[in-house]
């Protein structure tokens, strides 16, 4: 992307190298960032408007062209992205997001900027779901029909995937130096590093998958799980693995992913261990509660029952005569 421009090459840089943020987290700025760009060109007809978007030059960008937005503008932005590319509430609310942290960038930390468009910027109401999940039944079928040239590595990722809850970026960057007894260190979201329990099924799944994990030609020797071509393997490669078993055990593979596996590991620790929603929080490394609350709705079964169970419960009232 050579037409990026300097203001947002730097606001980047701050962000990944200052504040720490996922590289695919930058990504992700960067690329709303450009498309707000892109529409601000559009917006103040500084372009001909027969120019396919993905085409807009971006170079020409500079401070006093985003001196001039306000938040009539960025309003404008969300109802472009929403009409016109077909962007969802939780797209459009990290493009909020985006904009919110690149304005704050200019005004609170560079000082570029004498006025902050965003700081009445509201959030689009986001799509509220339950998490998509295996059941128990579903997640030891998963585990039961894993076989083939990597049986060992295959259901030692998929068992952590279902006993741990890692994020997909979290198992591929596993070392195994950072294994120690029964806990596995790993580099969650935001750069941060987590501790993960690991129980028997997990402890042992490795262990057998260690024993013949190879060991001659290994690009990456601290890498715990290895490719075919002997390279740390990455995250294609696992969500190849998963989408593969996931269809040998007759499910949804449109349906269910990697992440949903997380859903069916958090789902099952809420529903079986017994911890509460700031254990879970913990345990799955969300840095809000309110991540984690989506969780709740499994427990309908567990309210029921207390209901039930109440003292005052099969009491009626009495006829009168």
């Amino acid at each position: 992307m050579n037409d990026t421009p300097i203001i947002l090459d730097d606001f980047l840089n701050y962000i990944q190298t200052i504040k720490g943020k996922s590289i695919n987290t930058v990504t992700e700025y960067q690329y709303d960032l450009r498309t707000f760009f892109r529409f601000l060109k559009i917006r103040y007809k500084i372009i001909k408007s027969d120019v396919d978007f993905n085409d807009i030059d971006i170079s020409d960008i500079d401070i006093n062209i985003i001196k001039r937005v306000t938040l009539q503008d960025l309003y404008s932005f969300i109802s472009y992205v929403d009409k016109e590319r077909n962007n969802k509430n939780n797209a459009k609310a990290r493009k909020v997001a985006s904009l919110r942290s690149f304005y704050n960038y200019l005004y609170s930390k560079v000082k570029l900027i004498e006025d902050n468009p965003t700081i009445d910027l509201e959030f689009p109401k986001t799509d509220s779901r339950h998490p998509v999940y295996l059941t128990l039944e579903e997640s030891m079928n998963l585990l039961d029909v894993i076989d083939g040239e990597f049986k060992e590595r295959d259901y030692a990722i998929i068992t952590l995937f279902l006993n741990c809850g890692l994020r997909l970026s979290e198992l591929v960057s596993i070392d195994i130096d950072r294994i120690k007894d029964d806990t596995l260190t790993v580099i969650g979201k935001g750069n941060k590093e987590r501790t993960i329990y690991l129980n028997n099924s997990c402890i042992d799944s490795i262990n057998k998958y260690l024993e013949v994990r190879p060991s001659k030609g290994v690009k990456d020797k601290k890498a715990l799980f290895i490719s075919r071509k002997n390279n740390r393997l990455s995250p294609k490669g696992v969500q190849y693995v998963v989408k593969k078993y996931l269809k040998k055990a007759g499910l949804d593979t449109d349906k269910y992913s990697p992440h949903k596996l997380r859903h069916t590991a958090a789902t099952l620790m809420y529903k079986h261990g017994n911890v509460d929603i700031r254990a879970l929080q913990q345990l799955l490394g969300h840095e809000n509660v309110s991540t984690t609350q989506i969780y709740t709705h499994i427990d309908d079964e567990r309210l029921r029952k207390a209901v039930k169970n109440n003292p005052l419960s099969q009491i009626s009232m009495k006829k009168t005569t």
